[in-house]
């Protein structure tokens, strides 16, 4: 009897182990995620970053798909693809927020941050995860804040020390109603256009010069088509890290922690890159012939935009303003 019952249990086992083996493996979903520049960039590291940690920490059930270049679209068709649900997630900088979420537009305000740790502090803290709450009403959910970084200006026509040589300069600027009131006030024509437009409008002469922090600006190989650069740092650009909301519902508790910190990961690997840009791109881009000023006299940008501090003080409120210039 007992060989019998030995060969009955092994049978079961058998039965069962094949039963498991046919059994289909746990559902992978993939989501897509799209930028508008390049791989190598200080976006493209905070993507593909983001892609790794979500797969590692969901044990592979999510996968993030990554598009570059604007292969999905450039910004603002990015922002609204994530709005709508025909994409997942995007890392964008705050140019075309204002178009979805007005309150953000705030950030975009010249000469509001003094530095990177100023920034940063502010985007990590309160003030930040307050902004980020404007998102789910809008069908999307920031993740996290990233960062485009400090603006510089380049162009074709002549080096910029003060606004004066500012005035009559076609400048591609972006879609960011902020932006272009403050550039009117300086003089120039600006010319909104979407960054996967930019390299082109360069190289033909569409637009005299561009503004963008220096990673996008080595990244995107403008010194091929620019002769000049200066060092104005006239907006901290802040970038953001969004989702749809339909997807973000449907993921479990755990899972959103999952992707939470997977953001915050992206965030510190985004940052990195672009502290390293910022040390490296000014001998790189002197070393590839640019002319390159430093020491712009930033006062005298401050001073010609008093009239436009009046009106973004009406608009935004002036407390509101001053909580984030004076953050510590």
């Amino acid at each position: 009897m007992r060989p019998a019952r030995t060969f009955a249990a092994f049978a079961a086992l058998v039965a069962a182990t094949a039963f498991v083996a046919a059994a289909p493996a746990a559902a992978q979903t993939t989501l897509r995620m799209n930028i508008a520049i390049a791989q190598n960039s200080h976006y493209g590291v905070a993507v593909d970053a983001f892609a790794r940690e979500v797969e590692t920490r969901t044990g592979g059930r999510y996968r993030i798909q990554t598009f570059y270049s604007g292969a999905l679209g450039a910004e603002r068709e990015s922002v609204e693809g994530v709005q709508l649900g025909t994409l997942d997630l995007t890392l964008t900088s705050t140019g075309p927020l204002p178009n979805f979420v007005p309150e953000i537009a705030i950030l975009d305000i010249p000469f509001l941050f003094r530095d990177y740790a100023h920034a940063r502090a502010v985007l990590d803290g309160p003030i930040g995860q307050e902004m980020l709450q404007k998102f789910p009403p809008k069908g999307m959910i920031g993740l996290a804040w990233a960062e485009n970084g400090f603006r510089q200006m380049t162009n074709n026509k002549r080096p910029i020390n003060t606004p004066e040589d500012l005035k009559g300069l076609k400048m591609r600027t972006m879609e960011n109603p902020i932006h272009i009131e403050a550039y009117r006030q300086f003089g120039i024509q600006p010319t909104p256009m979407a960054f996967t437009e930019v390299y082109t409008a360069l190289q033909q002469g569409t637009v005299d010069g561009q503004e963008n922090p220096l990673s996008v600006i080595t990244s995107a190989k403008l010194d091929q088509v620019q002769k000049n650069l200066s060092l104005t740092g006239h907006v901290y650009s802040p970038a953001i890290i969004l989702m749809n909301k339909a997807q973000w519902e449907k993921l479990a508790p755990a899972d959103r922690e999952a992707f939470l910190a997977a953001a915050r990961e992206a965030v510190k690997v985004n940052r990195a890159r672009v502290d390293a840009d910022e040390r490296q791109a000014i001998a790189e881009l002197r070393a590839k012939g640019m002319i390159v000023v430093e020491n712009v006299d930033r006062a005298k940008f401050q001073a010609a935009l008093a009239p436009v501090y009046v009106d973004f003080g009406k608009r935004f409120g002036q407390d509101n303003i001053d909580r984030i210039k004076n953050y510590r």
